[in-house]
């Protein structure tokens, strides 16, 4: 056992300590709340303008776009943000940029087809044995490369109680399903109580095998990651969480520590990463993310090519260089580490 525990610190020391920036006057109660870090997240320019050097084309783009989509961003994860660099991998992902008001014609509202596949509200059923489940709006941090930028931050498509529950109906009725993806938004801004209410329900299901959890809370929101959330987990196992990092930089020992908790649970955890322009079209630079990954106890799952969603036509990337990304990873790095394309 203390061999053991000097190994995980020994791997630990490798990730640095995000801190708490600006905000180092914020008590530590506070800090490492996850009800707090939401209600604190940067919303305005004002907010935004304490964190980071804004320039003026994003307080521009902040402007245009704002009504389309909201900024959303927690303090925790403005601090991985650099002030003075506007081309930060983090800062790309977080804070509105010009090529946002951009909708090209081949750019579609719903560019996946979820809403054609909905036998009812909230529920994507396109493969025989799965489903999507869609329970909230809600994401600690809004996304700036976002699929569904149609529906998150639009508290118009907020998942009550009664969609919620017309969706397990579904669920429960149709025995074909197998595998249920819990989804948003990101589920885990709902409280532990609806959480468990709708983990609880699927194991209730004979005919329900796989539960996942699809959050970036691991990356944007670790804190989150609380031991009575983890507590409650345990008691529907197995529980398999796909998770979204998309840069080294969002390796932190916070991030470690919150997967190594949910690993330690026995949750199986993985990594879809997104390819994005800018942020890490460069073997170098996703090599690095895949190898951080695994030390943290992350299988990386996929590397997907960007949606053709409105507005984040600045983020895509040739397929070639997915290819390019792949090719340098297959037979440079053990097969753990290759995700699929």
């Amino acid at each position: 056992m203390a061999f053991q525990i000097i190994t995980v610190n020994k791997v630990r020391e490798r990730f640095p300590l995000a801190g708490k920036g600006v905000w180092s006057n914020v008590s530590d109660a506070d800090w490492g709340s996850w009800i707090w870090q939401q209600q604190q997240r940067i919303k305005s320019m004002a907010q935004l303008e304490k964190a980071i050097n804004v320039t003026d084309e994003e307080r521009l783009a902040f402007e245009k776009s704002n009504e389309m989509f909201h900024m959303g961003i927690t303090p925790y994860y403005a601090t991985l943000m650099d002030k003075d660099d506007p081309n930060c991998p983090v800062r790309l992902q977080s804070v509105p940029k010009i090529g946002e008001l951009t909708i090209l014609p081949e750019d579609l509202e719903d560019p996946l087809a979820e809403e054609r596949d909905m036998p009812v509200p909230g529920i994507t059923h396109r493969y025989p044995d799965r489903v999507l489940f869609y329970t909230t709006h809600n994401c600690p941090v809004y996304c700036r490369h976002c699929t569904r930028k149609r529906k998150v931050s639009d508290p118009s498509t907020s998942a009550q109680l009664q969609q919620l529950e017309g969706g397990l109906k579904y669920i429960e009725n149709t025995k074909t399903i197998r595998d249920v993806i819990i989804s948003g938004g990101d589920p885990l801004s709902l409280g532990d109580d609806r959480l468990e209410w709708i983990l609880s329900r699927l194991r209730a299901c004979d005919h329900i095998e796989t539960i996942r959890l699809g959050s970036r809370n691991l990356v944007t929101l670790p804190f989150r990651i609380t031991d009575a959330f983890v507590a409650m987990l345990r008691k529907y196992h197995p529980i398999h969480i796909n998770t979204h990092f998309n840069h080294p930089k969002e390796c932190t020992r916070e991030a470690f520590d919150t997967a190594a908790r949910l690993a330690d649970a026995g949750c199986t955890l993985g990594n879809q990463t997104v390819l994005l322009k800018g942020v890490n079209d460069a073997p170098v630079i996703m090599k690095e993310l895949m190898h951080r990954l695994m030390l943290m106890r992350i299988r990386p799952y996929y590397i997907y090519q960007c949606d053709l969603s409105q507005g984040i036509s600045h983020f895509r990337t040739p397929i070639e260089k997915g290819i390019e990304i792949i090719e340098h990873l297959r037979g440079h790095t053990s097969g753990l580490c290759v995700p699929q394309f």
